[in-house]
This record gives structure tokens, sequence and C-alpha cells, in this order.
């Protein structure tokens, strides 16, 4: 059983959230041998995000998980809250620089890119980014590929909101096979785009 952490922070982006939840817990209940939960990092178990739907977290973020989908939100804000805002408080990027030196694989989904580059995992790596993010990702030492989704190994990335769910089904792929992956997008109505998944 691959097991995946969707952390949650105050003002993630719903969608970061939301699809990849739906399309990696789909693919679960049909049978696929993974099993995700949103967790939290702080103590915190209430969340709001970027446009003010509130979630719980039902896990915690410790070493059991195998993937660890890192959600973006708010970056270019330069809030109070959101991903730019736990850059700078430091706590996500060091719980998950902790985890992929532990040997944990990092996926992203939009500016979640960037709490990963905080953290040092994507320097000298293939990853994307929200288009807005682009040139500060590629300072802080990654290789950026423009793409919906860049497979790097152990580290998956995603560029803008919507193509969380390509990332998850990039994931269910990897994780359960193309048939899961093909029945998770017929399931959803949703043609896949990217190098991965059939479509340009």
């Amino acid at each position: 059983m691959i097991r995946l952490a969707i952390p949650l922070f105050q003002g993630f982006d719903e969608l970061d959230v939301v699809e990849p939840f739906e399309v990696l817990r789909a693919a679960e209940l049909a049978g696929a041998a993974l099993h995700t939960e949103l967790v939290s990092f702080d103590g915190q178990l209430r969340f709001t995000a970027t446009h003010g739907l509130s979630l719980e977290a039902t896990g915690v973020l410790d070493d059991s998980w195998d993937w660890v989908v890192v959600p973006g939100g708010a970056w270019a804000a330069r809030g109070p809250v959101g991903a730019w805002a736990e850059i700078q408080r430091g706590v996500l990027p060091a719980r998950l620089a902790e985890l992929s030196a532990a040997g944990k694989s990092m996926a992203s989904v939009c500016t979640g890119s960037m709490i990963l580059a905080a953290a040092g995992i994507t320097k000298g790596r293939r990853a994307v980014s929200h288009h807005v993010a682009l040139s500060a990702l590629a300072e802080s030492g990654a290789v950026v590929v423009r793409e919906r989704v860049v497979d790097d190994g152990n580290l998956v990335t995603a560029g803008g909101v919507i193509s969380g769910i390509d990332l998850a089904l990039h994931l269910v792929r990897r994780i359960a096979g193309p048939e899961a992956a093909a029945k998770g997008a017929a399931r959803l109505e949703y043609q896949p785009q990217g190098p991965f998944l059939g479509a340009p």
C-alpha cells in the first residue's frame, strides 16, 4: 500500500488540494493499492483556503508516508497566509527537507513547488510551477521544464492549478498502472494533458 499525504496550511489553494485528493481517493476506492489523506504538520487541525473553503486534517505528516503532495496558494500575494507565508515561517519546508532526506518522495501542485524549493528539494532537479513563479523557481536552482507535469523520479511537480488533475492521474499511473489512470480520467470525463498521459 502506497501512502500519500497532502499537507494543509492556512491559505492553500482549494483546487491544489481537492483535485489530487479526489483523483487519488477515487483510485483507492476503485481498488488501487494506495491511500491518501489530508494531513497537519504543526498541530493545527482546521485550515481555511484562499477562497474561504475550510478543511480538516485527518492525519499527521510523520514518516509513515511514501509520498507528500504539496499544494500551493496565494504565493504571488505575499500575504500573511499561503505558500509564501509558509516559506517565511519555515516550519513546513523544514519538515519536507527532513522527510526528503529520509527517502520520501515529493510532489507538488502549482506553487507548492516553491515550498519544495525552499526545502532545497528542487535544486538541480527538473521541475515546474505556476507561470508566475517560474523565474523564482529557476533562481532557486531548479531546472525549469515548461510541461504540465514534470517527473524527475522521486520528485514530480505540476504547473498551474488545473494541472493537479494531471499530476494525480500520473501518480495513479505510476502506482497502479495505466489502466487505473485511464479509468480515473474516464470517470472525470477529463482528457489528460502532458507527455505522460498521452495528450499534447
